[in-house]
């Protein structure tokens, strides 16, 4: 699908946007992007915008070195700079008579599905109501266990929440390249990518900036996501005045088209979970009942990984370690070392009292 052809959109800003290298604002940016969602807006095109520039604009405003920055200083920095940010959108936005809000989001709001599907709400009401929503991760409260860490993969996960047609991440680059184009004079743009796992198995390209949290690594995980839930998504340079209207006019970019999604939505939000709270080790018998649509027993499981709770997301790899599902948990990682390789009916005397039969029910789980 094509940004024109997109009815819900989320763009995401980098730091590096909003803030220039030599830590000035660049306000006639701001303008001129302002005027491309006003545009989008025109065509009837629900919008978003992930913003990153928190804790930049905190940083600026107490004259900090980001760099210097301990977790709980980074924290109070966020909470200064975050009211800057919205000041900053306010002013510009209203003078295009857009309106926005702010949702402030932390890794479990998208993680548990209650939580998701309140702040699906939230943003379908906010829709309706003709307000523009500014995502930022709640920098001022999540600890580094619990974060996102970058936009790009929360922006992913904004996308699937809001069943956005297409996610759009503003970069400092232009898209993908084969090499790093900052080093190699010979780097290609990789103007569309269809299958992750074979079209990028031999790029390496990481990109540091000051201000910016998000290399092209995280780029590529919110594309996984974003496939997943049957969302394009496009990686391009932000840097130039009117990025959106440049995407729409010049084909320097690079998209990854979704695979076309007939998942549930319950299933959107297992697959595109981005913090797994372990693994499972299945043998070759339980990895071809899961092709066949049936659910995980404890008798197929050869080993666990880490510690969860009832209810977690997991993901269960085959005996080479190679991912072939996603789920939600019936038992604990306890309970499952106490289980694995045994049969169903044994479950109950082993642990001492009645429980599923199913570790993960096909119900709960994605094949990947």
């Amino acid at each position: 699908m094509s940004l024109k052809n997109s009815k819900i959109i989320i763009v995401k800003i980098g730091s590096s946007l909003l803030v220039d290298e030599n830590k000035k604002i660049r306000k006639k940016w701001l303008y001129s992007f302002a005027k491309d969602i006003k545009h989008l807006k025109k065509k009837n095109k629900k919008v978003v915008i992930v913003s990153s520039g928190a804790i930049a604009l905190g940083c600026i405003k107490m004259k900090f070195n980001k760099k210097n920055l301990k977790l709980d200083q980074s924290q109070a920095i966020a909470s200064i700079g975050q009211i800057e940010l919205m000041n900053l959108f306010s002013k510009i936005f209203s003078k295009h008579k857009l309106n926005i809000s702010q949702i402030l989001l932390t890794l479990e709001d998208t993680e548990e599905r209650r939580r998701s599907l309140n702040a699906k709400r939230t943003f379908d009401n906010l829709f309706n109501l003709d307000f523009i929503p500014i995502v930022n991760e709640n920098d001022t409260i999540a600890t580094s266990e619990i974060k996102y860490g970058d936009n790009d993969r929360l922006a992913s996960r904004v996308a699937q929440i809001t069943n956005a047609d297409t996610l759009v991440l503003l970069s400092d680059v232009n898209g993908l390249y084969s090499k790093n184009p900052k080093i190699f004079s010979d780097a290609k743009l990789i103007k569309k990518v269809e299958n992750l796992n074979k079209e990028l198995k031999d790029i390496n390209f990481k990109g540091i900036n000051e201000f910016g949290s998000g290399g092209m690594n995280t780029k590529i995980e919110a594309a996984k996501i974003c496939q997943l839930s049957g969302c394009d998504m496009i990686i391009s340079n932000g840097l130039y005045l009117n990025p959106i209207d440049r995407i729409l006019k010049r084909d320097e970019y690079t998209i990854f088209l979704s695979k076309v999604s007939k998942l549930h939505a319950r299933k959107k939000w297992i697959i595109s979970s981005v913090s797994p709270k372990g693994e499972l080790i299945i043998d070759d018998g339980a990895k071809k009942a899961l092709r066949n649509s049936k659910s995980l027993l404890a008798a197929g499981i050869k080993k666990v990984n880490g510690n969860f709770k009832k209810g977690d997301h997991i993901r269960i790899l085959d005996k080479s370690n190679k991912e072939c599902a996603r789920g939600l948990c019936s038992f604990s990682s306890d309970e499952i070392k106490k289980i694995l390789g045994h049969h169903s009916n044994e479950i109950e005397k082993i642990l001492g009292y009645i429980t599923k039969s199913e570790v993960v029910h096909k119900d709960d789980m994605v094949e990947i």
